[in-house]
């Protein structure tokens, strides 16, 4: 009876003896990634706080005071009030949103397109796959510069006009208003293509072959195939890859403004370029931490968005 009695106790007690090392094993691990953790919070939260606390005033560097005093020029929301009519920040409100529209949707669909060839065997796949996600691999400021000489009135791009038409080619590409916006859009899509594609060539991956097959040889067509089997199971996939490059997009400012610098005139002048216009060459510090913030908010609603709908998946 003894005996049966301790063994039950030992087996009562076994789980405990298991359960112990586990929770020691996660609190170290706790204690562990703290300080990283800690540093992290430190790097985001500090800046935003200070951004905030900058945007509530009408502190700038010309005041010849330290930040710290901001709060002797406090303006409660001033700054937020001045936003509604602010024509500039809103047009270039409007020529980022348009560049979004165009260029995410063709990256999009060019990635998809891309996704689908690439999925498949074909000869000489191994040799096209690095030369496709070359562009992604280039310093934004590199690729700017790269289509700044390209679209030069005496550049490659009139050269190879030119030499199709049969006749000499000027056109003024970073000259005129309307060709400079679309040099900008064609240079994000030949740099952000690639990320795209290897997003989607990922959900791809994961779709499974055997519910493919089985469809294929009941005979069912590619486009068939594609809205029943693949499209449901892309869907999340899709929803990261457009919401990465939206919020990437709204950023856009090393290529554009290596190209352009906002101009001519304004006519590229994107979120971005207006706001470092601002706190650089304005040195109105308080209305561009403002700015920032409210376009922290718009990104932060599209992420939130994006994140409540794969939830939902």
């Amino acid at each position: 009876m003894t005996n049966l009695t301790a063994s039950n106790a030992a087996s009562l007690g076994a789980p405990a003896q298991v359960a112990a090392p586990e929770s020691e094993g996660k609190r170290l691990g706790v204690w562990m990634a703290m300080p990283t953790q800690l540093l992290l919070l430190f790097i985001t939260v500090f800046p935003l706080l200070m951004q905030l606390y900058i945007s509530l005033t009408d502190w700038s560097p010309l005041d010849g005071e330290n930040w710290a005093f901001a709060y002797r020029s406090w303006n409660d929301f001033a700054n937020f009030i001045d936003l509604w009519s602010d024509r500039n920040l809103w047009l270039s409100i409007w020529r980022t949103l348009l560049v979004t529209a165009v260029c995410v949707p063709v990256e999009f669909l060019l990635g998809l397109g891309l996704a689908l060839l690439f999925v498949e065997e074909f000869p000489g796949k191994r040799v096209f796959y690095p030369i496709l996600i070359t562009p992604m691999m280039v310093v934004p400021a590199i690729a700017g510069y790269m289509f700044f000489m390209l679209f030069q009135s005496t550049g490659p791009i009139n050269g190879l006009l030119s030499t199709l038409i049969g006749s000499d080619v000027r056109i003024a590409w970073l000259g005129d208003p309307t060709l400079a916006l679309v040099s900008v859009m064609i240079a994000d899509i030949w740099q952000w293509t690639p990320l795209m594609f290897l997003i989607l060539l990922a959900g791809l991956a994961g779709v499974p072959d055997d519910q493919v097959k089985a469809a294929t040889i009941l005979g069912a067509s590619w486009g068939y195939r594609f809205r029943t089997i693949v499209l449901p199971r892309m869907v999340t996939v899709m929803i990261i890859a457009l919401a990465i490059r939206v919020v990437e997009i709204i950023k856009i400012f090393d290529t554009l403004y290596i190209m352009t610098a906002g101009g001519p005139g304004t006519s590229t002048e994107t979120l971005s370029v207006y706001i470092s216009k601002v706190a650089l060459f304005r040195l109105d510090w308080s209305y561009a931490a403002s700015i920032a913030l409210f376009i922290l908010i718009i990104l932060s609603a599209v992420a939130i968005f994006a994140m409540s709908r794969m939830r939902k998946r």
